[in-house]
């Protein structure tokens, strides 16, 4: 498998776990946009509708990553699965969110808030 096709298998399964994830949280299209790292409505799309063309950047791939690994985390530390998928929405009094809830810090854009709220969890965690 050459490079550009091993970048491409990995894209189209982070994709197609990343959409499965967007709708157990319920993410709206701008939500999802946010996360990805996205402007374009069209560039979402395609990407939903045919993930195997996708060809994603290290930061995109890093960002899915963060997702999958909050989203494995959750599943841990809150086993309900309708608990542990509203989380993300819920106003959290920890420090780093000062009363605002993990989705809106990860929507700002940024990879490093994907990663400090993945840190937060595994730090709950213990590991």
């Amino acid at each position: 498998m050459t490079s550009t096709a091993g970048r491409t298998r990995t894209s189209a399964v982070g994709l197609k776990a990343f959409f499965k994830i967007a709708d157990l949280w319920q993410l709206s299209t701008a939500d999802q946009k946010d996360l990805l790292g996205l402007t374009s409505d069209s560039t979402l799309y395609k990407w939903k509708d045919k993930p195997e063309s996708a060809n994603l950047d290290k930061d995109t791939i890093d960002r899915i990553s963060y997702v999958l690994g909050i989203y494995k985390d959750l599943q841990t530390l809150i086993p309900a699965n309708i608990s542990a998928d509203s989380w993300i929405r819920n106003p959290n009094k920890a420090p780093m969110f000062a009363d605002r809830s993990p989705l809106s810090l990860m929507k700002r854009g940024h990879l490093i808030d994907l990663y400090r709220v993945r840190q937060y969890l595994a730090l709950a965690r213990g590991i």
